[in-house]
């Protein structure tokens, strides 16, 4: 898109998540669903495909207007931008990216629409942060590929239609080696979603267990080279991590906002809470952290958009505001006082909400190794 373009776009999706997503953020938490006439006007705006390339359908936005979009999705409630961001990232973007030219023509187009929903099928009770323990495998039978295994905490799983999903075909293969990446369509026999997690926060975004039973798959299901799909996970997972960076950084805007505003307003001894200079303290600290973050995250996109930083950027980016939106939204809970604590306050579900950024698409430790490493492989010997 061209930034006029965009500059549209990102303003109807502000008057959107404003408008129409946050006025329902208790329903949705108390239903644990995004309503069905929320998807349905996403789709409308093109949410489905943002990222996707223009020519089959989506927006093709490039990272550093994602990542303003993710500010103004991590606004609201996670579940919302959830129901999407398989389409755009990890999934989609593994199509997009390594897909051949008649799997972008069959899938992105549908995607992009949001006709149908892709999944991320790549973690497993041994295999979150590293692929060493990936038990999931796959053999060719004649022109077909035999997949069987289960994966674990897919989001979207039980909205999916198809699912991206990552098996060894080299057993003997160490390590990333050897693990090749397959589209599997959802109503595929042998395939089987399991019941949706209980999860401690962002509800209304749907994870769940997926069990593949000697899953028949034609050959022109591999996506990619045979044998290199780990590549191409961690390709978009890097890009996935500078959009769940973005997204710290929009809740972590909200949750300053709500802390401000009660800091106006509520009052102890007769006089405002805001009057008083340890809260002012805790409200100056979030918003250094969060002015840092959202400098990190813009600066990064246009690294990576000129690809001259696509992989230690964005784990430092995750990093940082992942481990920042917690501290924000701690004091934020802190400022409202016991308030903070009632499951009706804003800041209360943002709290839990926030924990998982630092877990998903890849630890802080990970993150932590994948810096440090780069540092040192850069290093003259």
């Amino acid at each position: 898109m061209d930034d006029e373009s965009f500059g549209h776009v990102l303003d109807v999706v502000r008057r959107f998540v404003r408008e129409q997503v946050m006025p329902r953020e208790q329903e949705i938490e108390d239903t644990d669903a995004i309503p069905d006439d929320l998807r349905r006007a996403a789709a409308d705006l093109g949410l489905f495909g943002y990222a996707l390339p223009a020519e089959f359908g989506g927006l093709g936005a490039r990272m550093v207007q994602d990542v303003r979009l993710a500010f103004e999705f991590g606004y609201t409630t996670p579940a919302f931008r959830s129901l999407f961001g398989t389409n755009n990232g990890i999934a989609g973007q593994v199509i997009a990216r390594f897909g051949s030219d008649d799997q972008k023509k069959t899938y992105l187009p549908s995607l992009a629409a949001g006709h149908r929903i892709a999944s991320f099928a790549l973690t497993e009770s041994e295999a979150g942060s590293s692929p060493t323990g990936l038990r999931t495998s796959a053999n060719r039978v004649g022109d077909e590929w035999v997949i069987s295994g289960t994966k674990r905490f897919i989001t979207n799983a039980p909205l999916a239609d198809l699912f991206i999903v990552f098996a060894r075909t080299d057993l003997a293969a160490e390590h990333g080696r050897g693990i090749t990446t397959f589209v599997v369509e959802a109503d595929r026999p042998g395939v089987t979603v399991g019941p949706k997690d209980d999860k401690m926060g962002q509800r209304g975004a749907w994870t769940s267990e997926v069990s593949f039973d000697d899953v028949r798959v034609p050959g022109d299901r591999v996506v990619g080279e045979v044998g290199r799909g780990y590549r191409s996970a961690l390709t978009v997972l890097s890009r996935g991590r500078l959009h769940i960076a973005a997204m710290c950084v929009g809740a972590a805007q909200r949750v300053l906002d709500e802390s401000v505003a009660h800091a106006r307003v509520s009052r102890q001894g007769g006089r405002p809470i805001g009057d008083h200079q340890l809260v002012q303290a805790m409200l100056a600290e979030s918003y250094a952290e969060v002015q840092a973050g959202r400098s990190l995250v813009l600066s990064t996109a246009e690294a990576y958009d000129a690809g001259t930083d696509t992989a230690r950027g964005p784990s430092a980016a995750k990093l940082f505001c992942s481990e920042m939106v917690s501290r924000v939204a701690d004091r934020g809970v802190q400022v409202h006082g016991g308030m903070g604590y009632m499951r009706s306050t804003v800041v209360e579900r943002m709290y839990r909400d926030s924990r998982l950024y630092r877990l998903y698409e890849g630890t802080s430790e990970i993150q932590k190794l994948i810096i440090a490493r780069s540092l040192l492989s850069a290093i003259p010997a």
